[in-house]
């Protein structure tokens, strides 16, 4: 997974901006998958953050399945927030790093540490470990 700084994002061309957490949500509703999401609430704008499959199973289901990516995922979203509690994002401010309008967010880091989390390095380095 890339390990992002505000300088090296900054040097990227990404726009940061600050966004609050507006609602979060585990749900398998939606086709029997398992997936996280956040809303996430900026200056005039919000977005959805989140959708990636993390496990499978609805109600009344014989079989469930997830992962340790899956929880992994998770834990690592609450450590960025700097929650240790899942509802507990709910309200929190982060900030976002976008390249510009319209494009989708996918980094995001803790309102005041210098951390951030990449959800699509995170999964592409799950799938093959070999990236760096």
């Amino acid at each position: 997974m890339r390990k992002w700084t505000t300088d090296w994002l900054i040097g990227e061309r990404y726009e940061i901006e600050n966004a609050k957490v507006a609602r979060v949500d585990l749900s398998m509703a939606d086709h029997g998958a398992l997936c996280l999401e956040m809303v996430l609430k900026g200056n005039g704008w919000e977005c959805y953050y989140g959708g990636y499959v993390i496990g499978h199973g609805y109600l009344d289901a014989d079989e469930f399945s997830g992962s340790d990516i899956g929880m992994e995922y998770i834990m690592r979203i609450m450590d960025t927030v700097g929650v240790s509690r899942f509802n507990d994002m709910v309200g929190k401010y982060i900030r976002v790093a976008t390249k510009g309008w319209g494009s989708t967010v996918k980094i995001f880091g803790n309102i005041i540490k210098d951390k951030w989390f990449d959800s699509e390095s995170f999964f592409a380095d799950k799938e093959n470990p070999c990236n760096d």
